[in-house]
């Protein structure tokens, strides 16, 4: 899914990829713009092999449904689960990771650009990936 983020004096967008399995984000860019390369980015940065998952699952925005993801999906043989119309239910998970990640990480601070948010976003990964505990996972990390 996407969020946004202040960067100086306009709006940029975060992209994250979770697995369900166990809350790891698997997958993150930031740009400026809420759109396919945004999401092929976020994609490419998934270090596991892409042959190896299933399915791929998002709300019914034209940054997930456009030509650009379908050849990358299909590429890799990923199915597409897509939200139902007007349910956000359906993407709990990803909206429950960005009110954590608005929480935690984006709460007070200043991105002066978007190469700091990039660099901060790296970081804030990794803790969240490797240190960070969550409570669905019996107080462990992914």
């Amino acid at each position: 899914d996407l969020t946004y983020v202040r960067v100086e004096k306009s709006w940029h967008y975060i992209c994250l990829f979770v697995d369900l399995y166990n809350r790891e984000i698997i997958g993150h860019s930031a740009g400026p713009n809420k759109d396919a390369p945004l999401v092929y980015q976020a994609l490419s940065t998934v270090k596991a092999d892409l042959r190896q998952i299933q399915l791929f699952h998002t709300d019914r925005g034209n940054e997930f449904k456009n030509k650009t993801i379908d050849e990358a999906l299909d590429t890799f043989n990923i199915k597409r689960s897509l939200s139902m119309k007007g349910c956000p239910y359906d993407n709990a998970v990803a909206e429950a990771t960005f009110k954590i990640i608005k929480t935690e990480f984006v709460k007070g601070k200043y991105f002066e650009s978007l190469e700091q948010l990039k660099l901060e976003l790296d970081d804030y990964v990794h803790w969240f990936n490797y240190l960070r505990i969550h409570g669905t996972l019996g107080y462990l990390s992914p």
